[in-house]
């Protein structure tokens, strides 16, 4: 669905016929370049319903000063019939007030839409890889992971809307020390199914009751094959075997969420193939991996374990960072970055850009596996945009007070507890209420009050409030109508205009890769549609149901049904379920 439907695009478009005019009558030189051009809403909604900088960016290509190549933008735009007036502020600004006319359209528009409305093309299709959650496979999902998966999940959703394709991906390390220490974990549980007593569990190992299932389908397959056998002859089968088993865990937890992913790419799998190796000679063919000794760490003496090595380094100074970084370990063995560089060499492959949604104790590395993705799209002449979009922990409270921990994990809150105690839309919208690189509380008392201070009740009541009014209605024999939108007065207009930034506000939430946008949106439009209602209390005439005013009735239920459509809209984009009632 393009967004040209929409009323801010059309506007857009409105002015750059405008500008496309005046180079025709040679008030701008020919292909004027016009990117920095906006159209948007003025900051003070008193200026008017749209602003455009047009006169200001352009004035100096046009050889003139923004007021005098504004008053000829000005006089081209008032020809327009559905624009009032065009008045110029300040230094140059264009300030434009519409026609009611229009913002009827757009209502007719919203309804004609239905579920597409907000739908653009800005992406062209262009597929986006968005890696998300990629916890290590040991356990359930818990609190730690939940605010990645939402924000990973719903920033999919959003791209998908915008026009992108998405490939939504989950990364599964399975091939470093912590899936070993996974497989002695199962393998007690497993020697506890047969009948052993394993007393206290070891230290260095997992605690959780989670594996005791896991113990029990192990112990159900083999029997007694293994209970006595040294470590060698079950370590890498008990770790494919458990690993599984955690994978189909975190699948069942991540569903409760309403969180699916495309795609379970392997660390194991990616070694097993030599993926490393293959990124390494690459890399090295580009003059990008080098054979060089780190340097001692600074500003102290170096550790007494510490010896100059040779190891296999990768120029990330080129792009940036403040040191190569090594891709092999002395052993041998990949560090971390050399898996990683592997990994997104992989995921480049496929994709046109790539999104990681990681946590922010992670935030060391974004330098260096930026500088290897740029490095990457330098050697095959080519641009992969990339972003890291880090989340800070979620601090868990009850009333106010540090929530204990779960006995079932052994040590944290999981997903599963969460969504069974407040519900999937409540985890998924209280996790989109702030910037995810802000610090933040998710207090269990609070995010189920039924108060305004909580979004997510907030921004559902207004659309339970909808529901109940259109079933009043129908009640009454009164259904919604357009026939009569032109009996809609100022203050219903002007939910109109605020359910008209619905389909920019997504295109800016999809460019910035924020989908918490969205979630403020919606709670800007609920508390709209809120004062609108409270209206009615102290004048019964402003009331969506009027007695004896059948058509304004059946506007103003018309006007209430698009409100819906376009809550609900938001809503889906953040897998969020529009109630009818509370």
């Amino acid at each position: 669905m393009s967004e040209m439907n929409t009323l801010h695009a059309a506007f857009a478009a409105k002015v750059d016929a405008v500008l496309s005019a005046l180079e025709a009558d040679g008030a701008l030189p020919p292909e004027t370049p016009r990117s920095n051009v906006a159209v948007e809403p003025p900051r003070d909604p008193s200026h008017g319903d749209l602003a455009t900088n047009a006169a200001m960016v352009l004035a100096k290509h046009a050889k003139t000063n923004p007021r005098a190549l504004a008053e000829q933008i000005v006089e081209k735009l008032t020809a327009d019939p559905d624009i009032v007036e065009a008045a110029i502020a300040g230094p140059g600004f264009i300030n434009l007030r519409l026609s009611d006319l229009a913002w009827q359209n757009e209502l007719a528009a919203i309804a004609e839409l239905a579920d597409d409305y907000g739908k653009s093309d800005m992406g062209a299709g262009t597929t986006v890889n968005v890696e998300y959650v990629s916890a290590n496979p040991t356990g359930p999902m818990h609190m730690g992971h939940c605010r990645g998966a939402v924000v990973g999940d719903a920033l999919s959703s959003l791209l998908e809307f915008a026009g992108h394709k998405v490939v939504r991906e989950y990364y599964v390390n399975d091939a470093g020390s912590q899936v070993d220490t996974l497989a002695r974990s199962a393998h007690l549980r497993y020697r506890e199914a047969l009948g052993d007593d394993i007393g206290a569990i070891p230290e260095g190992l997992y605690p959780g009751d989670y594996l005791v299932p896991v113990g029990k389908a192990l112990a159900d397959e083999l029997g007694n094959t293994f209970k006595d056998a040294p470590e060698s002859e079950w370590l890498v089968l008990f770790r494919e075997k458990a690993v599984a088993a955690m994978i189909e865990m975190i699948k069942s937890d991540l569903a409760l969420m309403g969180i699916h992913h495309d795609l379970f790419s392997s660390e194991a799998t990616l070694q097993a193939e030599g993926k490393p190796e293959a990124a390494e000679a690459w890399l090295r063919s580009h003059d990008l991996v080098y054979d060089g000794v780190l340097e001692a760490p600074k500003g102290k003496a170096p550790p007494e374990d510490w010896e100059p090595v040779e190891l296999p380094l990768f120029r990330s100074t080129k792009f940036g960072d403040d040191q190569d970084r090594p891709i092999k370990k002395s052993d041998g063995k990949w560090t971390y970055f050399g898996a990683d560089l592997a990994y997104h060499m992989q995921k480049a492959e496929k994709a046109d850009a790539l999104i990681d949604i990681w946590g922010a104790d992670h935030a060391g590395t974004v330098k260096r596996i930026k500088a290897a993705v740029a490095a990457l799209a330098e050697g095959e002449s080519k641009t992969i945009p990339f972003d890291v979009k880090l989340v800070q922990m979620v601090a868990l409270m009850r009333d106010g007070e540090p929530l204990k921990m779960s006995k079932r994990s052994g040590n944290f809150i999981t997903l599963a507890e969460m969504v069974d105690e407040v519900g999937k839309d409540v985890v998924r919208f209280t996790m989109l209420t702030r910037k995810p690189e802000a610090q933040m509380e998710f207090d269990f008392a609070k995010v189920v009050e039924a108060s305004k201070d909580n979004p997510v009740f907030y921004v559902q009541y207004a659309h339970a409030r909808i529901s109940s009014t259109l079933r009043k209605g129908a009640a009454e024999g009164l259904m919604p109508s357009a026939s009569g939108i032109a009996l809609l007065g100022e203050e219903e207009l002007g939910l109109v205009k605020q359910a008209a930034q619905f389909p920019r506000i997504v295109e800016a939430a999809a460019q910035a890769r924020e989908p918490h946008r969205i979630a403020f949106f919606l709670y800007d439009l609920a508390g709209a549609f809120h004062a609108y209602w409270n209206l009615g209390n102290d004048k019964p005439e402003k009331r969506f149901i009027v007695a004896q005013e059948a058509e304004l009735s059946g506007a103003r239920l018309f006007l209430a049904a698009q409100i819906g459509q376009v809550i609900r809209n938001g809503l889906a984009l953040l897998g969020v379920e529009a109630v009818e009632e509370m």
